[in-house]
């Protein structure tokens, strides 16, 4: 278990269209096959839209507290435990959007607003407490051997003592798939600072999704033979990945922090790309598709149309991510 918390929990010319996906397709087995695919510390910007815009100046000012972790460690941490939701209560009676255990906020809740209430139920103060206890953790085990923030997370799943006891991540199966499943998250929160490399299943999920063309849309669907195959645009998304291996959530905002954060310039087939209404908060994402590229993607658009291309350059174009099978294997199962 963890300390806060218990561990539980187009439309134009489709032939002609065809054809120009299929040689993307095996532009990006080649690029693919040709690109191999310090977490704390520093500053590090987080990216665009990741952290609702309510918090995002918190989790960046305190995201820099100590040097064992960084703004999309905290990002990641605080996705991972709530989902960035304030009035989030689990079975195990952690509370808010850090999650911490009434005990553990006794002793380490702090007044991050400073108005001499420190209330697990308000943002201001849990998220600044987050920060603190992560750093307070970390200089418990400052003189352990390893990575200060691995080990860092590891006292935050199985207690500082462990960690001192096997002199860094202990053999705990748990405690490791955690500090995995965290440093891994905080991938998907930080800006990128390089060019990110292609996925490898990515030719894979375009082929799915161009086989797919035609297909009418259908809310909530997954393509089973009860719905006819048909699909929403979240469904067809993860159908496609699924196809080649990789399990992504089944809704479109958590989809989104399956891995880092291509720049629009940057783009390459099989990113997905996403839209919103409102484009500082990915939690409020509606809408997704698959890059194909040439400023087009392939998605289920809505009620009464069918699965076709679509542009990408739209008012709403909120941003992209490059899925990872290790960035979707760290997404919780429910935020």
């Amino acid at each position: 278990m963890t300390v806060r918390k218990a561990w539980i929990v187009a439309t134009a010319a489709v032939g002609a269209g065809m054809g120009f996906v299929m040689l993307l397709v095996v532009g990006v087995y080649l690029v693919a096959g040709n690109l191999a695919g310090g977490i704390g510390g520093g500053s590090v910007g987080l990216a665009k839209g990741a952290v609702p815009a309510a918090y995002q100046s918190l989790v960046q000012k305190w995201g820099n507290l100590c040097s064992a972790i960084n703004p999309a460690l905290l990002a990641a941490q605080l996705y991972q435990e709530s989902g960035f939701n304030p009035n989030a209560k689990s079975p195990a009676k952690a509370e808010g959007i850090a999650q911490f255990i009434p005990g553990t906020w006794a002793t380490h809740g702090v007044d991050g607003d400073g108005d001499g209430v420190r209330d697990v139920w308000n943002p201001n103060d849990a998220i600044p407490s987050a920060a603190s206890y992560d750093c307070e953790l970390a200089s418990y085990v400052k003189n352990a051997p390893g990575n200060p923030t691995e080990n860092m997370l590891a006292a935050y799943n199985a207690g500082a003592y462990a960690v001192i006891k096997y002199g860094g991540v202990p053999p705990y199966a748990e405690t490791r798939n955690y500090v995995k499943t965290i440093t891994t998250l905080a991938k998907s929160f930080a800006a990128p600072v390089t060019r990110v490399d292609p996925s490898q299943q990515a030719a894979g999920a375009i082929t799915y999704a161009q086989k797919k063309l035609g297909t009418p849309y259908l809310w909530g669907g997954n393509g089973t033979a009860d719905q006819g195959g048909r699909f929403d645009c979240s469904g067809l998304t993860k159908a496609s990945y699924e196809s080649v291996g990789v399990t992504l959530p089944r809704v479109a905002n958590d989809q989104y922090n399956a891995g880092p954060h291509p720049r629009r310039d940057e783009l390459l087939p099989g990113d997905l790309v996403f839209f919103s209404d409102d484009l500082t908060n990915s939690r409020a994402i509606r809408h997704v598709g698959i890059y194909v590229g040439g400023g087009y993607m392939i998605d289920a658009p809505r009620s009464g149309a069918v699965i076709r291309f679509d542009p990408i350059d739209t008012p709403d174009y909120f941003g992209a991510t490059r899925v990872t099978e290790d960035g979707a294997k760290a997404l919780p199962t429910s935020v």
